[in-house]
């Protein structure tokens, strides 16, 4: 493992916190999540495009997004559609972003039948590179294990790969 790995650790059984270093420079690293034309190049895991992406990068503002899986060998995911949104919380360039994160429908409405996450994403300049912590809190353990039932963890390890390929290759 190379030590760009992500490591990954649960707090009190419903906080979700994910660490990783990126070999970018901090600015281009936060960057990466306020604009939609970056984050429709990265943003979901392998397999998935990002057709619909809007961002209101402002604290009230909205961030709602479809991901579709576009590739065959990913079975019975093929052409299926995941709709999501976040609203903005605290933004504080280039260091921290918190949102509250729902899964939603086309329209924008919240699947209450889901749990929704606290999000807080942290940047921190490391000689160059970049650390990014995501602290994810659930409202309960039970919502939490629902999540990574669904393969979340593999799914951000994948995401945070495709995103350390786009930043390596904006050098």
């Amino acid at each position: 493992m190379s030590n760009n790995a992500m490591v990954s650790r649960v707090e009190n059984d419903r906080v979700l916190i994910l660490e990783r270093v990126f070999d970018a420079p901090r600015d281009l690293v936060f960057k990466m999540f306020k604009e939609p034309e970056h984050l429709k190049r990265w943003w979901g895991p392998k397999g998935w495009e990002i057709p619909v992406c809007t961002v209101d990068f402002r604290p009230g503002g909205v961030w709602h997004y479809c991901m579709k899986c576009v590739d065959q060998n990913l079975g019975e995911f093929f052409g299926m559609e995941a709709w999501g949104k976040g609203i903005y919380k605290e933004i504080m360039e280039p260091e921290r972003i918190s949102y509250t994160d729902f899964f939603s429908d086309a329209e924008g409405n919240s699947n209450d039948s889901m749990p929704s996450t606290e999000i807080t994403l942290e940047f921190i300049d490391v000689d160059g590179k970049t650390k990014l912590i995501s602290r994810a809190e659930y409202v309960s353990a039970e919502a939490l294990k629902t999540v990574m039932d669904m393969g979340m963890l593999q799914g951000i390890t994948e995401t945070w790969d495709r995103l350390s390929e786009f930043v390596e290759s904006l050098k």
